[in-house]
């Protein structure tokens, strides 16, 4: 028990600390100071219901349906694409965080762009579904131990980039570091489109 729920929280925080594009909208969201709790709930709830799928044995039906992946992963380059260069284009010509910039953001959109840049990610599915739901096969009835493990990493670690990030947004509302914000994320979303739209789907 304590060794499989140890695997599922190594191997679910070696999957989700890595920057892509829902870490990146988590910390884009969190400088502005509003949505920050409605966007990492909803980023916690998806990887759960995520991570049971997969230890549930729905990786195995995915993977075995390779033209629902690839709708999949065509949304999610196009998703990516528009978000990113909504993020350039902020860069460009927001100035920084006024009080008013921050009460314009809807907690609504934000919700809306974050299920979008997780449900229409197919690394989402790769990784989450695929890679833990397989991982989590060598613990046989044990195995819902490793999916508490990585649950428990999916919680901790959306909590403390969320969080922690909105505790800076004052320093990450300013002017230059706004824009070198948007950039940065401008550019990382419109590399993943380019990747996923590269991605040999078959593999």
């Amino acid at each position: 028990m304590t060794s499989a729920l140890l695997a599922g929280l190594g191997l679910g925080l070696s999957l989700i600390v890595a920057i892509g594009a829902q870490n990146a909208y988590i910390l884009q969201v969190a400088a502005r100071g509003r949505g920050t709790a409605a966007v990492v709930a909803v980023c916690i709830a998806s990887d759960v219901l995520l991570i049971c799928a997969g230890v549930a044995g729905l990786g195995a039906a995915v993977s075995g349906r390779p033209t629902l992946l690839t709708v999949v992963t065509w949304a999610g380059v196009v998703v990516l694409i528009g978000y990113g260069l909504r993020s350039l284009w902020s860069a460009r010509h927001t100035a920084g965080l006024t009080a008013g910039g921050r009460s314009a953001a809807s907690v609504a959109a934000a919700v809306t762009a974050a299920l979008a840049l997780t449900w229409l990610n197919p690394h989402v599915y790769l990784d989450t579904v695929l890679l833990l739901g397989s991982a989590s096969t060598r613990y046989g009835p044990d195995r819902w131990w490793f999916a508490a493990g990585a649950v428990v990493a999916s919680i901790g670690w959306f909590c403390l980039l969320g969080f922690g990030a909105q505790r800076l947004s004052g320093t990450l509302g300013r002017p230059a570091v706004w824009r070198a914000l948007n950039l940065g994320i401008g550019i990382l979303l419109l590399v993943l489109a380019l990747r996923l739209a590269t991605m040999p789907l078959g593999g």
